[in-house]
């Protein structure tokens, strides 16, 4: 067991052992190591003037992700790569990234100019043609008040064609074959304890430390990506005395993929979770490119996405739609269940105190299943949903054989929609008149949140022209499969 976190910073290992489970990434960046470039602005993950990039060994391979530093626990970066706004210089000589935004006018006050460099530069990193959604998707996580982002996309557009154009420079590959060997070197494989038994982090490496842990402290407070929690300590003013990490737990982030199903540790971020399972539907996908910024999908996970329980959650509902089970572990005892009979109520979840969800798995959805899923926010991107409608049916020719709506917003918990679903069962997509009695028992099936996101009475209604949209959307498509991905242009969802 080591007692300390370890990372590398300019090529040079650093290893700190006085870290509190509170402390936050930009903390230890202003404060210990007087970096000041990385700036704070809303301190809840929204702004993105914060944004640092973690490199790390995905499969073997240096892969850079943009993170908040202002919600991602300092002790959570162990094994890792801190890239700054002040690494990016080398010798006097700009970052392409950064020499691009000074040639195209990018900046104006500049408060969240570092924070935006440094997630064009993870994109800048990636093996693959940036077009301007690339760039524009990159960016949906950094606010800009003052130049508007014309000049910025140009310039990211500029650097990454020039990069693309003249492969990686030279010292950049001679970084990534340095910095491979060192994060190689540097996963130990070994067990993480800062603290005592009344206040400490721990990020275990193997199962059975996790599960032993958990079974001593079933009170301590389980983190992955800390998107959430990070925000109990930033805006709530909360101390956290004990956390458990689970992102190190070996097997947590594997991904294992069959012809029936693709199954996830829960440690999976949700970046690579929309990456795997987007590929079995456009609307899949489009579902996870909404959730938050960049920033939060290369930290959040698929399981702390279901396990915080929240009833606005956006994969819950997609997930019950495709009809995903969970698996849970506590000490030697292994049960799953139906992910929808995992949300009890408001913020209570079947899970036992000191019992941890481990994997997700999630069946591939047949050729007679059409998939249709919507968002509704305030705003199209980063935004925390009003209503979110996952709907998978089932047709033999144009007969609904079997049908799956699951709605978050809509109730205590992310639901299914019984009544309508029964309603469904037989009905003729070429028959509007066969299916629009499903709409009149949506109605009845929920009793829907009412807050400041929306009335119920609101809920209710864009519930209801949501299932009709998505019945008359498979109606007019000859196959669920060979549909555009286009939902970028809907302006309503």
């Amino acid at each position: 067991m080591r007692g300390a976190i370890r990372y590398l910073s300019r090529g040079r290992l650093v290893e700190v052992s006085d870290v509190a489970p509170s402390e936050m990434l930009l903390d230890h960046l202003r404060l210990r190591l007087g970096r000041t470039g990385t700036k704070e602005g809303c301190g809840e993950g929204d702004c993105g003037a914060c944004t640092v990039a973690l490199g790390r060994l995905v499969d073997g391979r240096l892969v850079y992700e943009p993170v908040c530093a202002c919600i991602r626990p300092t002790a959570t970066i162990d094994g890792c790569e801190l890239v700054t706004i002040e690494d990016l210089a080398v010798d006097g000589a700009l970052h392409p990234i950064q020499e691009a935004m000074l040639r195209h006018h990018g900046s104006q006050c500049g408060f969240c100019t570092p924070g935006i460099v440094m997630s064009l530069f993870t994109l800048w990193t990636e093996e693959r043609t940036v077009d301007r959604d690339a760039v524009l998707d990159r960016l949906a996580g950094n606010l800009c008040r003052c130049t508007g982002y014309r000049p910025i996309v140009d310039a990211a557009l500029d650097a990454c064609s020039a990069r693309e154009a003249a492969r990686p420079p030279e010292a950049f590959r001679e970084h990534v074959a340095r910095t491979t060997a060192a994060l190689t070197e540097l996963d130990d494989g070994v067990d993480v304890f800062l603290g005592d038994g009344d206040r400490f982090f721990a990020a275990p490496r193997r199962l059975e430390t996790l599960l032993a842990l958990t079974e001593a402290f079933p009170e301590a407070t389980l983190v992955a990506g800390a998107t959430d929690v990070g925000l109990w300590v930033t805006k709530g003013g909360r101390a956290l005395d004990r956390v458990i990490h689970l992102a190190r737990v070996e097997g947590f982030d594997t991904i294992e993929e069959d012809a029936a199903a693709i199954t996830l540790g829960a440690a999976v971020s949700l970046a690579r979770a929309g990456e795997v399972l987007g590929r079995l539907d456009p609307d899949i996908a489009h579902a996870f490119a909404r959730i938050g910024g960049a920033q939060v999908r290369a930290s959040g996970t698929i399981g702390g996405n279901i396990a915080n329980g929240s009833p606005i959650g956006d994969t819950p509902p997609l997930l019950i739609a495709l009809g995903a089970t969970l698996e849970l572990r506590r000490g030697d005892r292994v049960r799953t269940l139906e992910i929808e009979d995992f949300f009890l109520d408001y913020g209570r979840q079947d899970r036992e105190p000191g019992e941890i969800l481990t994997r997700i798995r999630v069946p591939k959805p047949g050729p007679a299943d059409a998939i249709r899923a919507y968002k509704i926010a305030k705003r199209h991107d980063q935004d925390i949903s009003t209503l979110f409608a996952a709907v998978r049916l089932t047709l033999a020719d144009a007969a609904i054989v079997e049908a799956r709506l699951a709605f978050g917003g809509m109730a205590g918990t992310p639901k299914r929609a019984l009544g309508a679903e029964a309603a469904l069962v037989g009905a003729s997509l070429r028959e509007a008149a066969s299916w629009r009695a499903a709409l009149d028992v949506l109605r009845d099936d929920f009793t829907p949140l009412d807050d400041l996101r929306g009335s119920a009475a609101y809920r209710t209604e864009v519930a209801v022209a949501l299932l009709g949209k998505a019945l008359a959307e498979i109606a007019g498509t000859p196959s669920a499969k060979t549909r555009v991905f286009a939902r970028r242009e809907e302006g309503v969802s």
